[in-house]
């Protein structure tokens, strides 16, 4: 009899145990935050608009788990909104591919990271409103026979790429002719790629033209008169959030009190600060 006792309450225990740790692990997907922490996750790798760096100067903030520290226009986004929801802010330095379902796991509680509120991620997760619009660029070498082009279709033959699962790498097929390269992971690999002449340019958006531009003086950030045809929600970049978060009414206003002005002055600073290479 007491053997089958205590096999009962063993049993009821582990059940109890069982029940609690679902219910941690429904509060992680749900992303509840029970500290005062606003995680926000981000490449740190894509100036102007995120940087990794070894040092706090300039309002850099540190990475979690590193000793290394994220800049960038990101990151002042990143502060208003903690300071806005009276958090502290945590950097997650997370790859590309790896922000979305670092937030729909919980992981993460926001993804602050130069991201386009497209449509395919509206399927997967909630946005805020725009906090930057941006346009379409193409770095090249300086000095190659595409630096004074002016239209998209000057490329034709041209060895073109842009960052894998982005809309920039969709929009190579509007160049007639053009050769499209494999999708590369982030833009210090397409940085690396262009001056060794693995590919003529690449896709981005104008901050990033200048950053790249900016630190290497071999690159030259080429706009166009005729060039991609885009739609608006690709160009902005948002704040990503978990379906149904209740801090996007919240973020939302935040946003809406930072004036244009003082934007454009971030990211003039994003530009100016940005590290001479990554």
């Amino acid at each position: 009899m007491r053997n089958k006792l205590t096999l009962f309450l063993v049993l009821i225990v582990s059940a109890m145990l069982l029940l609690a740790g679902c219910g941690t692990s429904s509060d992680s997907a749900s992303g509840s935050n029970d500290d005062n922490t606003f995680k926000v996750g981000m490449e740190a790798g894509y100036a102007p608009f995120n940087w990794t760096q070894n040092d706090d100067s300039n309002g850099a903030v540190k990475i979690e788990g590193s000793s290394e520290y994220a800049g960038g226009y990101d990151v002042e986004i990143a502060k208003k909104v903690a300071e806005g929801l009276g958090k502290e802010l945590v950097i997650v330095k997370t790859e590309w591919d790896g922000l979305v379902p670092g937030l729909v796991s919980g992981k993460i509680d926001a993804i602050i990271a130069g991201m386009s509120p497209t449509v395919e991620r509206k399927e997967t997760i909630d946005f805020s409103g725009n906090y930057y619009t941006s346009n379409l660029v193409m770095v090249v070498k300086k000095g190659s026979e595409f630096e004074n082009a002016t239209s998209i279709q000057d490329f034709k033959g041209a060895k073109i790429t842009a960052q894998l699962n982005t809309f920039h790498y969709s929009v190579i097929d509007q160049i007639n002719g053009v050769e499209k390269k494999t999708a590369m992971d982030n833009f210090p690999a397409m940085r690396v790629a262009l001056e060794s002449g693995v590919i003529d340019g690449y896709v981005s958006e104008r901050p990033e033209g200048i950053s790249a531009s900016t630190a290497n003086d071999k690159f030259v950030m080429v706009e166009f008169m005729d060039g991609f045809k885009t739609s608006e929600e690709e160009t902005t970049t948002a704040v990503g959030l978990q379906k149904g978060s209740d801090l996007t009414e919240k973020i939302n206003k935040i946003l809406a009190d930072i004036p244009e002005e003082e934007r454009t002055s971030m990211m003039d600073n994003a530009i100016k600060n940005q590290p001479a290479a990554e």
